[in-house]
């Protein structure tokens, strides 16, 4: 009998069935088992490969049997891959026809594979592939990442750094004619149809020769400026993709990756003549009705590319391939001459990877920075885009190297003579101020020779204070520079800026660190927090940290007390200030929450955070250090139900 009816059919997740085994035997065990043939495959593969020439099935019913074979639950689909990669190139141009021919029913005549497809089970058999990870319990998730994918990347970044051909002696006038020309004859969809046709044929052989679509016939057709708005669109969508890339789990492997296939260094030769192409007549890109609007191809790829470079460069080592062979060189000098240690990021980097040419990528962006008009939406990414330069430890190299090129007096421009009103905007370079001047003696000299009047310094102040949540970063900057130079007294320069810097003077008198302090717990509450303003609370624990360790921590919570009963609403600020710092512990001592941004925004171990938040919410009312402490028996824990809700 078990010779008769031989392995279990696969369908009962038993034994496999021998596909050699005699056509007469499986009918026969068919009607002992009750278990009938369920589609074409299961006969015998010596029967189907014989038929196979005769009815012109073109392999298909064999590969469709193997590939049954290599796709059981939990099993390695590459060999099933493999069978579904050569059966698809069969199924695909008939396909395509099926498709066009009002999807007519598949006849053994019109459609030979498709029919015979079908006819051996290739429809539900693929339903089911396509099902099976739904209905089994998988021993191991598959990993799935882009990266694995052979010159996936490499092309991205060639499709990135790919340079659009220039029309000599063009005429505008003549080409804006040519525009209307080819919108009027709706001609331009079904050139640009067939633009991106061609490309995708040419990505699909990996061509070498990039200047290949330049050059092809189609191209010759196009009015210049149309070419060079389908390049820039076609890029929009290539740096959106990097960007979403950098900001992944895997963004270390992307960074090396990005490296190595030279998208910096080529980003950096289109700068001048694509992403921040001055307009001329024979250059200039129409926009349609307004110019600035932010859904022109234009102005799309430059705040991707902006965004981008934020990526790129925020707290990663790889952020010195913004520069040059020679800037790396001015950084390492910079270094030498304040006899500090050069920064490991800057000593590993690999010079044959960065920027060529006379100017790195950061100092080009800096050039167009500073000639930015007030009114543009551009400011905003520029600065974000150069503070992530700045993030991470504090390089006082890095720092000097952006003073040197007048980056601070240009800031305080903007934030003081330009009449900017934008709130994003001022963020952005008070953000980008703060990093800039942190620890950096030099800056707070430059500071004041910019700020020379008591007129500058008032609306220097006004901004800072118009909205905190923009400035606290600043603010926070301020306060850890004023506190590290006070303990640098044996330094000359520095004792000369402390007692002529305008800023420092003003942040060194205690009524108005409380002043600040106050305002940036008073200003957020636990319903109110927001990635946004989480900061504010941030920087009003540096203050109080700074007052800890001068020992002076009960004389600010006491100032904190008197300044509720002056304002007639005992016990609300400091049980405000006590629920916000329980949000901080539940938050930041999260173990996948990751503190380092703290320790280095600030220099402070994060140890002494956490010790310094444990000391304000201790339940001993005797404690001086305890916020409890100053709050009185009647007003202990007001309004605690409706801040935790």
């Amino acid at each position: 009998m078990a010779t008769l009816l031989g392995s279990e059919s696969p369908c009962t997740g038993g034994k496999r069935r021998n596909c050699n085994g005699n056509v007469v035997t499986k009918f026969t065990a068919s009607k002992i088992t009750g278990q009938g043939f369920s589609r074409g495959t299961q006969l015998p593969g010596g029967l189907l490969q014989e038929r196979d020439k005769r009815a012109k099935w073109h392999g298909i019913p064999t590969l469709l049997q193997r590939l049954y074979e290599s796709s059981h639950p939990n099993s390695d689909l590459s060999h099933a891959h493999s069978f579904l990669k050569v059966l698809s190139s069969q199924l695909s141009m008939e396909a395509m026809s099926f498709v066009t021919e009002d999807r007519k029913t598949a006849q053994e005549s019109t459609f030979p594979n498709t029919y015979t497809f079908d006819l051996f089970g290739g429809v539900n058999l693929l339903v089911e592939l396509l099902m099976r990870p739904t209905l089994t319990m998988q021993k191991k998730k598959a990993n799935i990442t882009l990266l694995n994918i052979p010159g996936f990347i490499e092309r991205l970044c060639k499709l990135a750094t790919r340079k659009v051909s220039e029309a000599t002696g063009a005429n505008f006038l003549q080409e804006l004619e040519d525009w209307y020309t080819w919108l009027d004859n709706a001609l331009v969809l079904d050139a640009l149809m067939q633009m991106a046709t061609e490309e995708a044929e040419q990505s699909s052989t990996e061509s070498s020769d990039e200047s290949s679509l330049a050059t092809s016939p189609l191209r010759h057709r196009l009015p210049q400026s149309m070419k060079i708005v389908h390049e820039i669109m076609y890029k929009v969508e290539v740096l959106y993709v990097l960007c979403v890339l950098l900001m992944g789990r895997q963004r270390n492997q992307v960074h090396k990756m990005l490296a190595e296939f030279r998208l910096i260094p080529g980003l950096n030769n289109l700068f001048d003549k694509l992403i921040w192409r001055k307009y001329t007549a024979s250059n200039h890109v129409v926009h349609g009705q307004n110019e600035n609007c932010d859904c022109s191809p234009e102005i799309s790829f430059k705040i991707q590319f902006l965004r981008l470079l934020q990526s790129f460069s925020d707290h990663h080592e790889n952020k010195y391939l913004l520069l040059n062979s020679q800037e790396l060189n001015e950084l390492s000098a910079i270094s030498m001459k304040a006899n500090i240690p050069e920064v490991e990021a800057l000593v590993n980097t690999d010079r044959s990877l960065v920027c060529d040419g006379k100017k790195g990528l950061l100092t080009r962006l800096l050039t167009v920075m500073k000639r930015e008009p007030p009114d543009s939406s551009f400011r905003f990414w520029q600065a974000r885009a150069v503070e992530s330069f700045l993030r991470g430890a504090t390089s006082y190299a890095d720092q000097m190297f952006l003073l040197k090129r007048g980056l601070l007096e240009h800031i305080l421009f903007c934030i003081i003579d330009s009449g900017c009103t934008s709130r994003d905007v001022l963020q952005s370079y008070f953000d980008l101020l703060g990093e800039l001047m942190k620890f950096n003696i030099d800056a707070f000299k430059r500071f004041n020779k910019y700020v020379n009047t008591p007129e500058k310094f008032q609306t220097f102040l006004t901004q800072i204070n118009s909205s905190l949540v923009d400035s606290n970063m600043l603010v926070r900057c301020i306060v850890l520079s004023l506190d590290r130079f006070e303990s640098q007294t044996e330094d000359v320069k520095v004792v000369e800026v402390l007692s002529e810097c305008c800023l420092l003077s003003y942040m060194a008198r205690v009524e108005n660190r409380l002043a600040f302090l106050f305002r940036l717990i008073n200003i957020i509450n636990v319903q109110t927090l927001t990635q946004e303003n989480v900061s504010c609370l941030n920087t009003s624990l540096v203050i109080l940290m700074l007052a800890r360790r001068k020992a002076k921590l009960p004389f600010y919570l006491n100032a904190l007390r008197e300044k509720e009963y002056a304002e007639k609403y005992p016990g609300c600020l400091l049980n405000n200030f006590h629920n916000l710092l329980r949000f901080w512990q539940r938050h930041y001592l999260n173990k996948d929450k990751d503190s380092t941004c703290l320790e280095n925004s600030s220099c402070i171990p994060f140890s002494y955070w956490k010790e310094t938040v444990s000391v304000l919410l201790g339940s001993d009312r005797t404690s001086l250090c305890a916020i409890a402490s100053y709050i009185d028996e009647p007003y202990m824990d007001l309004d605690r139900d409706l801040l935790e809700d």
